[in-house]
């Protein structure tokens, strides 16, 4: 299993499961084992809200059963709740989930996630989409 843990954001998450989606090497690279994925039961809740309201509420349930029997899925519980962003508290899940797992990185195009890159504790590196692809790609060559 590998090191690299990320926390990936609901839009991002929904972006990668189309087949014929620019993003889609991001949900095969999780089916394929190449990074661990750290998610709390909001978080989860959060999917399969937004995913089923995107989608199909069927679609939204199996994401969120194959995410939960993964073996490259870190569950925490998040104790601690760091209110780094005031912009939109709803983020904050993937914040405290981030800190509670160790992540490498949180993998997010969402703007309200910029203010981290000024926090010096808890440091959490976040990564747009596109850059999480590239890393993805540069891997496989």
């Amino acid at each position: 299993m590998p090191n690299r843990r990320i926390v990936l954001d609901t839009n991002c998450l929904l972006a990668s499961l189309s087949r014929q989606g620019f993003a889609y090497p991001v949900w095969k690279g999780f089916q394929e084992g190449r990074y661990v994925l750290c998610v709390s039961a909001e978080i989860l809740e959060e999917y399969e809200e937004i995913i089923a309201e995107k989608t199909t509420p069927n679609l939204a349930k199996n994401v969120v059963d194959l995410i939960v029997k993964s073996e490259n899925v870190v569950q925490v519980n998040t104790y601690y709740h760091w209110n780094l962003i005031t912009a939109d508290p709803d983020d904050n899940k993937f914040v405290d989930c981030a800190f509670a797992a160790g992540a490498t990185y949180i993998v997010s195009d969402d703007s309200h996630f910029n203010v981290l890159r000024d926090i010096t504790f808890p440091q959490l590196l976040v990564l747009r989409l596109k850059e999480f692809l590239e890393t993805l790609q540069k891997e496989d060559k």
